[in-house]
């Protein structure tokens, strides 16, 4: 095998490619997309993201996934000089998505007699996707394959990280593990390693909640199946730098996380369909919402499952979540025998939601609902109604939705903990007065607003204050490290309006500024003409507080309408809600 060292081939659109070496006979091919700023589930990268795949040479050789198909020449020019792809002998697939995926029928064209090693499941999914015979060997956990050299690869199950055909493949002699999604960030850089851990973790705490947070117990499930391994000194992900130099740290933190999550009193489950329509990104977005709340998500992909696997979850949860079925097919089959099962378990007064595919055959969602509600079933939030390709907006309705689902759930616990804590505590905090601000947000095309009192300045040199944002936020979403937004002051004398319209419930997807006097700022976010001042500001840090983020940002742009009037203030009564 040919190291290709450093090796970087440029092209005109910020694509490119880079591989090397990082154990022995075993090289990494990391495609770089430098410009992505949306990814999967429709939310923002701020430092585009790579699509990793690896080769591993013993006397055999294995290649771990491919790439994304806007790879492909660049993909196939850098393998070509590593090595030629007839003389691989496996390729196996951490799972199909197609990011990882979309090179594998340009590969078998290649490469006919190599064999295609994954879980049952995702074998299924490539029969269905390359609609020609090729070679495969399905494999469960703790099965082996002997490369020769040392190089003994072995094979852990890790479903819903974060498609359902997901599997980790360890090998013995370089002690690397290839996790694929898992432990990755959508973190586009020269850098091959994790060496800068303070610029990566804003990026790899951000992915965790959008694309692991809502999987917490099958993160803990995966990650005791790494416990047994002999030891882990690299972890090769899918997107993003590898794991080498902060293993234990970075792992330790998923861990946390997600027994934070999976610890929650309140459970959700989220049924979806993979393959059909964009029926995985909207249970994906769904999902996040309800976890925002501190609720916990089971995801089920219905073409997986089995009919006591559904039974079992519905039992075991609050509420529900599903899509519907395509009219015809064996997923309509699939889908209508868990429908049946979850109607025969659900109990009475159990919330539930129920959204759209748009993958061109769903079935109308008005019958869907009836029999819910017939069964005495409470619907949690408007079904989701997919007319068009989802948008942005579209995406963020849905993170809304969920997130209405787990407030519900909520409330009773909450207003118990209000209650619980004492209450000369309660009306000492509550002498924390503050001023009062409106938030404003636009994100390619999201937008969000949000009254905060829990407003501070933080530092001189430079200018910032920080913010504390509700983890259930809409806005949340929107003041990731990078973001820019805008801090408008309320007026002392002025302010009753604005600040009532803020405060009121949106539904999932509204218009926050409907009816609102605005102007766009330089950094496109809006200025609420009625504001005593505003200042544009850039999120540089995050810092988790419990239930609330605490948001530092660098004010950069800045303006009092009134310069003799004053800041309204909020007196509160007790410190237990705002």
């Amino acid at each position: 095998m040919v190291a290709l060292s450093d090796h970087t081939v440029q092209t005109e659109n910020r694509l490119t490619t880079q591989s090397l070496d990082i154990g022995d006979n075993t090289l990494v091919m990391r495609s770089l997309d430098w410009d992505r700023d949306r990814f999967d589930i429709e939310f923002g990268l701020q430092n585009g993201t790579t699509y990793n795949s690896y080769l591993i040479q013993g006397d055999q050789v294995a290649l771990v996934d491919t790439s994304h198909a806007k790879f492909q020449d660049l993909y196939f020019k850098l393998l070509n000089k590593v090595i030629d792809p007839a003389q691989i002998n496996y390729l196996v697939i951490s799972h199909t998505e197609p990011d990882h995926s979309g090179l594998v029928k340009d590969l078998l064209a290649l490469a006919p007699n190599l064999v295609v090693v994954g879980a049952k499941i995702a074998i299924s999914f490539l029969e269905e996707l390359i609609n020609a015979p090729f070679k495969s060997q399905i494999v469960k956990n703790g099965d082996q394959i002997d490369l020769g050299k040392g190089h003994v690869l072995e094979f852990l199950n890790a479903p819903n990280l974060h498609w359902p055909d997901t599997i980790f493949t360890y090998d013995h002699h370089t002690k690397i593990l290839y996790t694929c999604d898992a432990f990755g960030a959508h973190f586009c850089k020269d850098d091959i390693f994790d060496e800068d851990l303070e610029a990566l973790s804003p990026d790899y705490r951000f992915y965790y909640e959008c694309l692991m947070g809502p999987n917490s117990r099958s993160v803990l499930s995966a990650m005791k199946r790494m416990d047994q391994l002999p030891g882990i000194d690299t972890i090769a992900t899918g997107h993003g730098p590898l794991l080498r130099h902060h293993v234990e740290e970075l792992t330790e933190r998923y861990r946390s996380w997600s027994q934070a999550k999976a610890t929650a009193e309140q459970n959700v489950a989220v049924f979806y369909l993979s393959d059909y329509g964009y029926s995985d990104r909207i249970s994906q977005a769904i999902a996040r919402g309800i976890s925002k709340t501190g609720v916990a998500v089971e995801m089920m992909d219905l073409k997986a499952a089995d009919v006591q696997e559904v039974q079992e979850l519905i039992n075991d949860v609050a509420a529900f979540v599903i899509t519907t079925a395509p009219a015809a097919g064996p997923h309509a089959t699939t889908t209508q025998a868990a429908l049946s099962t979850i109607l025969a378990a659900a109990k009475d007064k159990q919330f539930f939601g129920v959204f759209e595919s748009y993958g061109g055959n769903d079935q109308p969602i008005d019958p869907l609902l009836s029999r819910f509600k017939e069964s005495g079933l409470r619907e949690a939030f408007t079904s989701i109604r997919v007319k068009d390709t989802p948008s942005e907006a579209l995406y963020q309705a849905c993170e809304e939705s969920g997130v209405d689902l787990g407030q519900k759930l909520t409330l009773k616990e909450n207003i118990k903990k209000i209650k619980a804590i004492d209450g000369d505590l309660e009306k000492a905090l509550g002498r924390l007065s503050s001023g009062l601000y409106i938030l404003t947000a636009v994100k390619g095309g999201l937008t969000g607003a949000m009254l905060a009192s829990w407003v501070t300045q933080a530092s001189l040199e430079p200018l910032g204050f920080t913010v504390a944002v509700a983890k259930d936020r809409a806005i949340e979403s929107l003041m990731q490290v990078g973001d820019v937004f805008v801090l408008n002051v309320l007026e002392t004398d002025n302010y009753a309006s604005l600040m009532n319209h803020f405060l009121k419930r949106f539904p999932p997807g509204a218009d926050r500024f409907a009816g609102i006097k605005t102007r766009q700022a330089e950094n496109g976010s809006p200025i609420l003409a009625d504001a005593l001042a505003y200042m544009e500001c850039k999120v540089v840090s995050r810092m988790e507080c419990s239930d609330h983020w605490l948001v530092y940002s660098e004010v950069t742009v800045g303006k009092v309408s009134k310069p003799d009037s004053l800041t309204a203030v909020h007196h509160r009564q007790v410190g237990t809600y705002y």
